[in-house]
């Protein structure tokens, strides 16, 4: 089959691989209809590299429709249709019965000391093949796939892997509610889609990005938008809070923040020495691009909140801790539990009026043979690339 592979720092490729096959009882295989790319894909493209593989199939936001089925599932059969989360959770372990899917003991990386197995991430996470294929076998398939309806078009679908819960977890622990304000660091995908869902729960959202495309894309959704180097942004946000700051505030951006050059430096060099000596310097000496987060902090109220949707990795972060401790900020994080909140965002999915405006919300939609354009179009933010979903 075709996938789209890892082959080197900014240098992914289509290429052919050997067909994805039942290996476990509780597999099913899978033949893709849309496949999205990721903002946390980028880091797999730049700085994660030391810890891919030349072949690895990228790809963590995947639905199609089941085409072999292992002889230990029971809820699925040939032809469904489902969409897959990104990460391998079993359903049945201490972590996944307390809605914790992203920590699962039955797949946690015990060899790397990280959580839950992802599609198409990284050894870290345990060098599962991707989505960005043609196929896909998904594992513990009887819990993880969720089962959605014939008739819809996949884009109101698909981002039930990755995009819709990781915003909505944002949004949730960031503890905003109706009539607070929420600051979003951090237009993409994410971000886009966290003010959305905050707007629709009636929470008033101020966006804060550096791409014209995405501030204005955030504004026509009703989203009070800031330029981060136009706009004096913490000033702003004050002005419009009565002094106070913003009840919330989702970073939506992560470890590769623009505005960071120090850090930005030394995850290069880190990516350019040899694996072995960067995965030791990565594991345990290396500092993330943190402007993102430092503005965050400097946006949230006094006893507000702030939530990580972007990823970090850093083992040696400097934070301002005296002053989140005398403002009693609350920090809160972590990957998307990806089932924990299925049932609360699949009917805003099929809902007749698309209130999320699901089906509108890729900008791209390439075939699988031009991932390599799409990927640098999407990390060096040209064309107006804010969503791209592949059609295989």
């Amino acid at each position: 089959m075709r996938a789209v592979t890892w082959q080197g720092r900014r240098d992914v490729q289509v290429t052919d691989v050997p067909d994805p096959r039942i290996e476990d009882p509780t597999d099913v295989v899978l033949k893709v209809s849309s496949t999205g790319l990721c903002g946390s894909d980028l880091h797999l493209y730049e700085v994660m590299g030391p810890f891919m593989h030349a072949g690895d199939v990228l790809g963590h936001e995947t639905m199609g429709e089941v085409v072999e089925v292992g002889p230990g599932v029971s809820r699925l059969s040939v032809g469904d249709r489902v969409v897959v989360p990104f990460q391998i959770s079993c359903g049945d372990c201490f972590m996944c019965r307390r809605g914790l899917q992203t920590q699962c003991e039955t797949t946690q990386v015990r060899s790397s000391g990280m959580g839950a197995a992802l599609f198409g991430y990284s050894e870290l996470y345990g060098r599962v093949p991707g989505g960005q294929a043609e196929y896909l076998r998904v594992p513990h398939a009887d819990y993880g796939a969720i089962t959605v309806g014939p008739d819809l078009p996949d884009e109101r679908y698909v981002y039930l892997s990755d995009v819709l819960p990781t915003a909505w977890q944002g949004v949730q622990y960031a503890d905003v509610h109706e009539g607070d304000t929420l600051v979003v660091v951090g237009l993409g995908p994410i971000g886009d889609m966290a003010a959305r869902l905050a707007l629709h729960h009636g929470v008033r959202v101020i966006g804060v990005d550096l791409v014209p495309e995405r501030l204005e894309r955030a504004r026509a959704r009703g989203v009070e938008v800031l330029h981060v180097e136009h706009d004096d942004v913490a000033a702003a946000v004050l002005e419009a809070t009565s002094g106070r700051g913003a009840d919330g505030v989702v970073d939506a951006v992560g470890m590769e923040a623009h505005g960071s050059p120090g850090p930005s430096a030394l995850q290069k060099a880190a990516g350019l020495l040899p694996d072995g000596l960067a995965k030791q310097v990565m594991t345990s000496a290396s500092v993330d691009r943190l402007a993102a987060l430092h503005l965050a902090t400097q946006l949230v109220r006094r006893g507000g909140t702030v939530s990580l949707s972007g990823v970090y990795t850093g083992t040696h972060d400097p934070m301002p801790m005296q002053q989140l401790f005398d403002r009693q900020v609350t920090l809160r994080m972590g990957q998307a539990n990806v089932k924990r909140w299925v049932d609360d965002l699949l009917p805003l999915a099929e809902r007749s009026d698309d209130p999320l405006g699901l089906e509108d919300f890729a900008t791209h939609r390439p075939s699988l043979e031009d991932a390599p354009e799409a990927y640098s179009a999407f990390q060096k933010k040209q064309d107006g690339t804010v969503k791209v979903v592949f059609k295989p």
